[in-house]
């Protein structure tokens, strides 16, 4: 009898291990599929980012806390090479350690992950251990995952996701994680040309216009905020028969004076810019083409009219008037 109970529990005990390893698998099955759900809508999320009108830097500071968010990741950092040294991108670590993380290219544990372009796992066994690259920080992280980024087989930075908890990412899908490192890659690649646009906007210094960079950044988004807009181009014809003519010095005299003529009559809310060379540039915010061809046509006869030999005299007689 006593024989026949324990061959029962025996049965009973191997069929609920059974049991709980199929339960165990289907669980890791179920996390499996919620993680490639989950980087499909993320994929999503970043579409949806590319086309906001913000910065590049808003972006990628809303890509970060997607990624935080969906990952239920603690901490996690973009850095890139600006061609001078790593800068901070996005994230979401106080600051005070923005300077540690930017120089993660020159620890030993990174080095080979940079080299063969692969992904590098890093975690303590114990929670009073630290992770080597943390030189003055023991609590903030225990697990760390630094993903080098390459656009076009070029290296650019490197994205890092850490945790303070042992063994964090021990079960994270890889796959799905390089999936997202390249969808990063693609953003980065999108935001890199706003961001070449966005710090290159200057001023004309012969027009005292804004140049055409403008144009394509700020005046884009006052643009896209109107269902009707207009841009017209206008042209200084005869600006480099000037400069040859007369010289340069005087060529640069002619679009200072062609600008000033074109601003008196324009109103703050529309955009003028120097395109580039003789050509000029004038975006009308809400405002539909037959509504500014009157307007247009008397800045045509208004600039035309200018005497660009009598202007320049008549400078010239007000700088003897004031050296009297």
């Amino acid at each position: 009898m006593v024989v026949a109970v324990i061959i029962f529990l025996v049965v009973v005990v191997i069929i609920l291990t059974v049991y709980n390893i199929s339960v165990y698998k289907k669980i890791e099955t179920f996390k499996s599929i919620n993680q490639k759900i989950v980087s499909l809508n993320i994929i999503q999320d970043f579409m949806d980012i590319i086309g906001e009108d913000i910065t590049s830097k808003q972006k990628m500071q809303k890509l970060n806390e997607i990624l935080i968010e969906k990952y239920d990741i603690r901490y996690s950092s973009i850095v890139v090479f600006d061609g001078n040294k790593y800068v901070m991108l996005a994230s979401n670590v106080e600051k005070k350690h923005y300077e540690s993380l930017s120089n993660l290219s020159v620890e030993e544990i990174f080095k080979d992950s940079i080299a063969t372009a692969n992904m590098k796992y890093v975690t303590v066994d114990r929670q009073e251990e630290r992770l080597p690259y943390l030189k003055m920080e023991f609590e903030r992280a225990k697990s760390a995952i630094f993903l080098p980024l390459y656009i076009d087989n070029v290296y650019v930075g490197y994205w890092i996701i850490e945790s303070d908890k042992v063994h964090a990412f021990d079960n994270l899908d890889t796959t799905v994680l390089g999936a997202v490192k390249q969808n990063i890659v693609s953003i980065l690649r999108g935001v890199e040309y706003q961001n070449i646009i966005e710090n290159t906007i200057k001023i004309d210094k012969f027009s005292e216009l804004y140049t055409k960079e403008y144009l394509f950044g700020q005046g884009k988004k006052m643009l896209s905020q109107n269902s009707t807009s207009t841009i017209c181009m206008i042209s200084i014809a005869n600006l480099p028969e000037i400069n040859s003519k007369c010289g340069r010095e005087i060529g640069n005299d002619a679009v200072a004076i062609a600008s000033c003529a074109i601003k008196e009559d324009l109103s703050d809310k529309y955009i003028f810019v120097r395109y580039f060379g003789p050509k000029f540039v004038i975006a009308f915010p809400g405002v539909d083409v037959d509504s500014v061809t009157d307007f247009l046509q008397e800045v045509k006869n208004k600039v035309e009219s200018v005497n660009l030999l009598e202007e320049d005299e008549e400078d010239n007689e007000d700088d003897v008037g004031a050296k009297r």
